[in-house]
């Protein structure tokens, strides 16, 4: 049951991956069209909101960042719960090597981001972005070129993904939650101990536990905190036990009910937010600044060394093992895949670098990014679409070995 509901969510990775692309290449055209000063000034336009005594002021940018991302991360949380409680991180002996790729996955590039930009006197607080994977883009390209290859690669994938997701929430929680307001904060925290108390004692309704959300979303924001957080912990709080009424999950139904709206709308729409870069005007200098090439080597450079690193020495000291069935070489292209960074690494860029969508650190920061992102995949692709295309010949010309074993058998 457990790898069925890990397979139907690989396929909704996999497909938003193709959308995500999409939404990434229209923003891109829009923001080179004669649409682009309407595109960025819509991006920065004010929409308050007003319910009662409750009051807002985001941008539209500041909405999708804060709002839309906040289900994103509604989803992920209880991704991770959903893992570690059922699914691939229950078991100790298939967890160890993904977690400690997934380590070795957020050092490296961070380490290879400060060697390139220290020199350089680049601005070091960029170093957090190179540091995580973008599960649908990665997913999504493993599911074109990875035909043949063993399926226990993309549990690895999707587990080392989870386990990355984690660390750049935490990371988040660190390095951008500044100037807390502890009164919001506090009430919040009060709204969720409630929830979880009442949540397992008694069944909880959905449309209160969307108020429930909403509420500790709100407080949140007022609190100055990233929403990321109180979205991860919100997912704590959500039932994984059956219900008795109908044997239903409550976590697994609100993963089921809201991934294809996060994996087919949130992330486009983030993407088509973020990925706006406008080339008028800007020389091949920029796109050669210490940020943009320390977000881009971090990414592509950083993330296979890392993962491939850090996933040997398990295997070497005998503390995790490989994927079942594969081969070293199938690995190395998925720790390269592992270096497409694109939705989370440039939500923790808007983090890192506060201001408006076109100014010149956040533009170097999507030039990077997508650099990086762009080489992770091509050359990720690559080498796994050669490992593909080498399993299937090699499938091929097993039954004609058999048939000739046969054949010598039988004349003897």
């Amino acid at each position: 049951m457990a790898r069925r509901f890990t397979l139907d969510f690989l396929k909704t990775e996999a497909g938003s991956g193709a959308v995500l692309g999409l939404a990434a290449l229209a923003a891109l055209v829009v923001a080179n069209s004669p649409l682009a000063p309407d595109y960025f000034a819509l991006l920065k336009s004010a929409q308050p909101l007003r319910l009662g005594p409750l009051a807002l002021d985001l941008t539209v940018a500041e909405w999708i960042k804060e709002g839309l991302m906040a289900v994103f991360f509604l989803v992920v949380g209880l991704e991770i719960k959903y893992e570690i409680l059922r699914g691939e991180l229950s078991d100790p002996r298939k967890l160890a090597t993904p977690v400690l790729a997934a380590l070795g996955g957020m050092i490296a590039p961070a380490l290879v981001y400060v060697a390139i930009v220290a020199p350089l006197g680049g601005p070091h607080q960029g170093w957090p972005i190179p540091l995580a994977t973008d599960i649908a883009f990665a997913l999504a390209v493993f599911a074109l070129v990875g035909r043949g290859l063993p399926g226990s690669l993309r549990v690895f994938l999707l587990t080392l993904a989870i386990v990355d997701d984690l660390g750049a929430i935490a990371l988040i929680a660190i390095l951008f939650s500044q100037g807390v307001a502890w009164a919001p904060l506090m009430l919040a925290v009060a709204a969720l101990g409630c929830g979880a108390v009442v949540a397992r004692y008694r069944r909880i309704a959905a449309p209160f536990w969307v108020l429930g959300f909403g509420l500790v979303w709100w407080l949140t924001v007022e609190a100055g905190l990233s929403t990321s957080l109180s979205a991860v912990a919100f997912a704590a709080i959500v039932p994984i036990r059956p219900r008795d009424e109908d044997g239903q999950s409550p976590l697994r139904e609100a993963m089921h009910d809201l991934h294809p709206y996060v994996a087919f709308l949130v992330l486009p729409l983030f993407a088509f937010a973020k990925a706006g870069v406008s080339f008028g005007g800007l020389s091949p200098a920029e796109a050669l600044t210490p940020l943009a090439v320390g977000i881009a080597g971090g990414l592509f450079l950083g993330k296979q060394a890392g993962v491939m690193g850090m996933t040997w020495l398990a295997w070497r000291l005998g503390l995790g093992r490989r994927p079942e069935g594969a081969g070293w070489m199938q690995l190395y292209g998925v720790a390269v895949l592992c270096g497409v960074g694109f939705t989370m690494s440039l939500f923790i860029g808007a983090l890192a670098f506060p201001g408006a969508v076109d100014s010149s650190q956040q533009i170097q920061v999507k030039l990077g990014v997508i650099g990086g992102s762009l080489l992770s995949v091509a050359w990720g692709a690559a080498v796994l679409g050669a490992s593909s295309r080498a399993s299937r010949k090699e499938i091929a010309q097993r039954p004609s070995e058999t048939a000739g074993l046969r054949s010598n058998i039988d004349l003897t």
